[in-house]
């Protein structure tokens, strides 16, 4: 079964941005998969990552696009914090990118949750227009 995790609290730290989950972290084991999912229903991006063979989530929902957008903007991966480790989300600008601009205007994805990325991105979405 697919582990869902979820962003408990985000802090920048020297302009690098870090996140930590809501779980006992001590069990852990993850890998970055460098890959984003939309989940339109629920307003979050997905980012994925390999976990005993499988793939789990890491859900960031729509209060902390304000961070991603900073993320965005300064070309750096974010990281992950477990206990004492520090995992950066490999390709995470890069995929989190190409997805803003594939939902852009694109109804497929529902109007509820184009308009909140066309919203919340719209500094990201306007500097390629």
């Amino acid at each position: 079964m697919r582990t869902i995790y979820l962003i408990e609290k985000y802090q920048f730290v020297h302009n690098d941005l870090h996140l930590s989950l809501n779980e006992n972290q001590s069990k852990i084991q993850i890998q970055p998969a460098g890959q984003i999912l939309a989940d339109s229903d629920h307003l979050a991006f997905i980012y994925l990552v390999e976990e005993q063979g499988e793939y789990s989530y890491i859900y960031m929902p729509e209060d902390l696009w304000p961070a991603l957008v900073r993320v965005l903007k300064s070309g750096k991966n974010p990281y992950l914090i477990l206990e004492e480790q520090k995992i950066e989300l490999t390709n995470f600008t890069d995929e989190l990118h190409m997805l803003l601009f594939n939902i852009e205007g694109n109804e497929n994805y529902g109007n509820a949750f184009v308009e909140a990325v066309e919203t919340a991105f719209a500094e990201i979405l306007k500097e390629e227009a």
